[in-house]
């Protein structure tokens, strides 16, 4: 049963109000939300999505969404899961450029912390869930392991990349394949023309080398920022914080935005739900030359999140294809396996690490997980009494 455009929106607009902790941790708050009570998807279509966003550049976890806002309602529905995940960090970032500074380094603010807490629980929530079910063998269980070795050896979006090709190789080559597959995979009933998705492939590639030599030649600003913001969605692979270095190079050096200015709005990011590539709006914003304000900051919004519209609609149609293929299956048993070992990894470093430091805050996070698992309390009553707890406590 499919959903309304809407209802798509909705969804969304709530995990856009209330999915903290970064990419990671939002691919947790959505496996909780569309597989675990909706059930929008189970649970191998959901791995099937994440892996497929992880190698694609861009922001993985706004392009998981917007894949599944595809199959729900088609491609209004994936411009709704888009608008409803980025519009509360996107909003928020414009203001905070209008002058909101009060709030100073919120970095070490205790609610945050708290945020930061229920964070950890959401992602070891989903790493059990998804092992339960993506790595129930000895085999996969032991790919998962290789795979979360790899991502701590190499941490960075090259690692999370590597222990999936990893996945896919063993699971190809070397995970048993009882009756040759899993049994047939549903369609996920695509709503795009393969005509058309080619048409957005050869947009997304023709963007890309056009954009440099024609802001260029017009010489106008705000070519000049489509482009910046257009290259920085299409060529960071991992998204999220990763995106962060190539937008200062793109903003800073001109002289678009102060350094000052630039790690102000980057420390503001640490405390929005939501995608960090609403930073964009930030810097659309703030920076000097016109269009700036409101105008800039959804040039800049649109500009980032462009490449993964393009590749989402153009990738999407032919991978409904792709999995049916038993090849293909065996080499996904193997990539889900992997997709839960790179969870792993990033449950530890830097969510573990970067929350967990003292017996009060391990008391919280741990807390926070019972409430999520055994009393299946709603993310969002966690994520509000996380923070709370966090300003009282912490």
């Amino acid at each position: 049963m499919r959903s309304t455009v809407l209802e798509v929106f909705l969804v969304f607009l709530r995990l856009g109000l209330t999915s903290f902790g970064g990419p990671v941790a939002h691919i947790g708050y959505f496996r909780t939300e569309l597989v675990g009570r909706r059930r929008w998807l189970d649970e191998a279509t959901f791995a099937d999505m994440v892996a497929l966003c992880q190698f694609m550049p861009g922001p993985a976890s706004s392009q998981t969404g917007m894949a599944i806002g595809l199959l729900r309602a088609g491609p209004a529905g994936m411009f709704a899961a888009w608008l409803g995940f980025t519009l509360p960090s996107a909003v928020a970032m414009g203001l905070f450029a209008y002058g909101v500074t009060a709030l100073g380094d919120v970095s070490q603010a205790p609610w945050l912390k708290g945020l930061k807490l229920v964070a950890v629980a959401v992602v070891a929530q989903a790493v059990w869930s998804m092992a339960r079910s993506l790595a129930p063998d000895r085999a996969r269980a032991t790919l998962a392991v290789a795979a979360t070795l790899v991502a701590l050896a190499v941490p960075s979006s090259l690692g999370q990349v590597a222990a999936i090709v990893l996945g896919g190789v063993a699971g190809l080559l070397v995970l048993p394949r009882p009756a040759m597959t899993d049994g047939p995979k549903a369609s996920l009933g695509v709503r795009i023309p393969h005509w058309l998705a080619l048409v957005l492939l050869v947009a997304f590639a023709l963007l890309l080398v056009v954009l440099p030599p024609l802001a260029r030649a017009s010489g106008s600003h705000g070519l000049a920022l489509v482009d910046a913001f257009y290259r920085a969605g299409a060529l960071v692979f991992g998204g999220g914080h990763v995106v962060l270095p190539l937008l200062q190079a793109a903003v800073v050096p001109p002289g678009w935005v102060g350094n000052d200015a630039f790690l102000a709005g980057y420390g503001a990011t640490q405390a929005m739900p939501g995608p960090v590539f609403t930073f964009a709006a930030y810097l659309g914003a703030i920076e000097g030359p016109p269009p700036h304000g409101w105008l800039g900051a959804i040039i800049a919004t649109v500009a980032i999140f462009l490449p993964s519209f393009l590749l989402i609609g153009g990738l999407l149609p032919f991978w409904d294809r792709l999995r049916h293929w038993p090849a293909i299956q065996a080499a996904l048993r193997g990539v889900n396996a992997a997709v839960v070992g790179v969870l792993l990894a990033a449950l530890f470093t830097p969510i573990w690490t970067g929350a967990v430091h003292t017996s009060a805050e391990f008391g919280l996070g741990l807390t926070a997980f019972l409430a999520l698992t055994l009393w299946a309390a709603p993310p969002w009553l966690v994520v509000l009494a996380g923070a709370a707890v966090g300003a009282l406590v912490l």
